[in-house]
């Protein structure tokens, strides 16, 4: 899983981003951050296991229909059940050893 420093590859809005096989992030010092990385590196986990390019298809729908569900972006992008997994298990380091394989399809 390498990291990629560029903040031009990703939106102003956010500090990083999962590309698969990727992790890119706007600054050096993130690099130190483990519970940041572990939240990038649980959204590697899931677009391997949706064969990457439908990660990308199912998180846009997702987003979508969250997005008119809570007709505000943060709230509809903090529900996508890849962020709310992401999210609830950051802290957890030792999470992605023990994570089962589709864990996302809970936080629907």
């Amino acid at each position: 899983m390498p990291i990629v420093v560029n903040k031009y590859l990703i939106g102003r809005h956010f500090v990083g981003i999962a590309l698969w096989p990727f992790i890119v992030i706007n600054n050096s010092y993130l690099k130190n951050d483990e519970v940041f990385i572990n939240h990038e590196k649980i959204h590697l986990r899931q677009q391997a296991e949706l064969l990457v390019i439908p990660f990308y298809g199912f998180y846009l729908i997702e987003y979508v229909i969250r997005l008119i569900q809570y007709r505000n972006s943060h709230q509809a992008y903090r529900n996508i059940s890849f962020e709310r997994e992401a999210y609830v298990n950051e802290d957890d380091l030792y999470y992605l050893k023990v994570r089962k394989p589709w864990s996302f399809i809970k936080y629907l």
